[in-house]
């Protein structure tokens, strides 16, 4: 894992729910393409379950984290992209169980009007730091 520093609430701002406003990293950097509910067979995974795409959005991040030699707890920043806000309690769930709670990286979530297929929820990039 990369040396990390966490930053939940810096003096003057409210503490994130769910985020740490600053991540201070060392290392080699990474960052991971938005992923989505594909299979290995580019077929949706999860059609109209929020739950089910985060699961396989999360599972294509932790494969592109392993072959850049990386892992969750090396992830300074998320962008989540979202057709509806609605989802975002399944995504949390979801975060959870793949994350360290004390130890989030930065977040964004962004509204969007449609992704690159209709059926598609989620989208979610990252950026990470490994040990040079």
């Amino acid at each position: 894992m990369s040396s990390l520093t966490h930053i939940t609430a810096p003096e003057g701002l409210a503490p994130g729910n769910g985020y740490s406003h600053v991540v201070l990293a060392e290392g080699k950097f990474i960052a991971v393409s938005g992923q989505v509910a594909l299979d290995a067979d580019g077929e949706v995974v999860g059609a109209g379950d929020p739950e089910a795409q985060a699961e396989q959005v999360f599972g294509n991040l932790r494969r592109c984290l392993e072959a850049a030699g990386a892992g969750f707890g090396d992830v300074v920043k998320f962008t989540f992209f979202v057709t509806d806000l609605a989802v975002m309690p399944a995504l949390r769930t979801v975060r959870d169980r793949h994350l360290d709670p004390g130890r989030l990286p930065a977040c964004s979530a962004v509204q969007v009007a449609g992704l690159v297929r209709p059926e598609l929820l989620i989208e979610i990039e990252a950026l990470a730091v490994s040990p040079a």
